[in-house]
């Protein structure tokens, strides 16, 4: 992490979950805050706002804050997650955070930049980003089906499995994590990939190195299967075809307001480590 004394231009932009009232009514009152701190406050839902902006403030769950890194990445913009949603793992401050109204006084003071590998998935002459993870599964059918799996030229491994998933360390908190994956502290540089519901009792989660190159197949024969990236499926994957996945040529930047301290985030959000007789259980 490095401090950043100070932004270059009082502009920030604002990226809301416009479906929650809620949502809206704190990022009302963030606006008005910042514009009172003589802010300019743009629109962050496109992507000339954001590139105009110093700082990407996301109002919602971790959700929002992963498609509001999609906009972020192309202009290397930070996101500050305020999280008005169920977890809040990737978010910054909590709604009732009694820092949140002194938030513009502590942009201008200066953040601590949390930096994050992402991954790109390339399918066809598509180029698809994701900071949590890529997820390549079956379509509608129910039977499990054979999924092709290969790192750098190697040879392809069969698995019989739902797909297959490849998640970043922010990643390894989500989906990953549910699928039997490992927790990958940020600062690793490293990927995640586990086969999801796998016909097998040895397939076990990968931890791989971030210039790893994954190609993922699909081996069914009469039906398409899926492209999720971030938990929104973008594509349709037709049979025989592959997904190759990387590490993403850009990183995302987290604002913070105090440096990160995973394991401290591990206990407080997921109760890492808690006794089952602890009353936060």
């Amino acid at each position: 992490m490095t401090t950043v004394l100070a932004i270059k231009q009082k502009v920030v932009g604002l990226y809301v979950d416009t479906a929650r009232e809620h949502a809206r009514s704190i990022a009302s009152r963030v606006a008005s805050d910042f514009r009172d701190g003589g802010f300019e406050v743009l629109d962050g839902t496109t992507a000339g706002a954001v590139a105009a902006a110093s700082l990407l403030i996301t109002v919602g769950g971790d959700g929002t804050l992963l498609r509001a890194a999609r906009l972020a990445v192309e202009g290397d913009v930070p996101l500050l997650g305020i999280n008005t949603g169920r977890l809040g793992f990737l978010t910054e401050l909590d709604e009732d955070d009694p820092r949140l109204s002194d938030l513009p006084a502590l942009v201008e003071r200066g953040l601590f930049m949390d930096e994050r590998t992402a991954l790109q998935a390339e399918y066809g002459d598509g180029r698809f980003f994701a900071l949590n993870d890529v997820v390549v599964r079956k379509g509608e059918v129910s039977r499990i089906v054979p999924f092709g799996l290969r790192f750098e030229s190697g040879a392809i491994t069969r698995i019989a499995a739902d797909g297959i998933c490849v998640a970043t360390p922010t990643g390894s908190t989500a989906y990953f994590l549910s699928a039997g994956g490992s927790l990958i502290a940020p600062s690793v540089q490293a990927f995640g990939v586990v086969p999801l519901l796998p016909h097998t009792l040895f397939s076990r989660p990968l931890i791989v190195p971030i210039s790893s190159r994954i190609e993922i197949t699909s081996d069914l024969e009469s039906a398409q299967a899926h492209l999720e990236c971030d938990g929104d499926v973008l594509s349709e994957v037709a049979p025989s075809s592959s997904v190759v996945i990387r590490c993403h040529p850009k990183r995302v930047h987290f604002a913070r307001t105090t440096p990160l301290h995973f394991l401290e985030r591990l206990e407080a959000k997921m109760l890492w480590g808690v006794s089952i007789k602890d009353p936060r259980r």
